[in-house]
């Protein structure tokens, strides 16, 4: 994972660096929301989004629809809400709100999960049903648990900063808890990267996604209430997840365009090391139709 932190730095800084002359946000590679004009589309198809915690179900998608709208300052985009600070042609910066995704995981109707539409089977009580521990080359028992406590949703509240550069976009952001859920906070890196041929049109995003002790804690965390050993034996960290993204678009007609989606997710080893986890990634794929009214 280290390996993958240290592409994802160098694709992100070396070109900006070394090209960082501005372009026109809207250009020809950058759509634009058209401002006082609600855009609301739907797609329709199949995908999955892998789940790394043991015993939950992938969550299968079918639908995955759109709703943004763009004013002179306030905006909302699929649920997050924000205010334009400061526009440039090279830079913008917002006050915005974002979703928790962790809490996706363990909810079927997260937000994160609404806009990828799937089901899920959840069945906590057997996390801990078949863990085992080598000791000294002996395998012992852990102490089980009957159910996990939830792990609640919440919203983040922050500031985040777009600086525009001829080979993409660079996305920092900063947001705290707004809930008094667990009072942690994440900061994002994002690079992103937009190109047109013809009727084709790609996005490229690498991520670098921060997560406090405090996030961490609570979501992969263990109460004592849940395993009494295991809320000793694994003490959260902060966290760095690595990620990329590939989204594609057909275009069709006017109103209709295929639509293919990709993400994967390295998960940080410090959260990997909690027995929640069975995975050391999380993935996503959609591929489908969509229409935009």
């Amino acid at each position: 994972m280290k390996n993958l932190r240290v592409l994802l730095l160098t694709c992100i800084f070396f070109p900006i660096f070394a090209w960082a002359d501005p372009v026109d946000s809207c250009g020809s590679e950058y759509e634009c929301i058209e401002i006082g004009r609600w855009d609301i589309g739907l797609a329709l198809g199949y995908g999955s989004r892998s789940n790394p915690l043991k015993d939950y179900d992938d969550i299968p998608i079918y639908l995955a629809p759109t709703f943004a709208y763009y004013g002179d300052y306030w905006y909302f985009d699929n649920g997050n809400i924000g205010y334009t600070l400061i526009e440039d042609e090279k830079y913008t910066i917002n006050l915005t709100t974002s979703f928790s995704t962790d809490s996706a995981f363990f909810h079927r109707w997260d937000p994160s999960n609404i806009f990828l539409t799937g089901s899920n089977k959840f069945e906590p009580s057997a996390l801990f049903s078949e863990t085992r521990l080598t000791v000294m080359g002996e395998e012992q028992s852990v102490p089980t648990a009957d159910e996990l406590e939830t792990r609640h949703f919440t919203y983040l509240g922050g500031i985040e900063a777009y600086i525009y550069t001829r080979v993409g976009i660079l996305n920092l952001s900063l947001a705290h808890d707004m809930l008094n859920v667990h009072q942690g906070t994440e900061a994002k890196l994002k690079w992103l990267y937009n190109l047109s041929i013809e009727e084709w049109k790609f996005e490229l995003a690498l991520v670098l996604d921060w997560k406090s002790e405090e996030v961490v804690d609570y979501y992969y965390g263990i109460r004592p209430s849940e395993n009494a050993y295991w809320s000793q034996n694994y003490q959260a960290e902060s966290a760095i997840n690595t990620g990329i993204e590939l989204t594609s678009h057909y275009v069709l007609a006017k109103h209709w365009e295929l639509l293919f989606l990709a993400r994967y997710t390295q998960i940080a080893d410090e959260i990997v090391a909690s027995p929640l986890l069975n995975e050391d990634y999380t993935s996503t794929f959609f591929v489908g139709t969509a229409y935009r009214f």
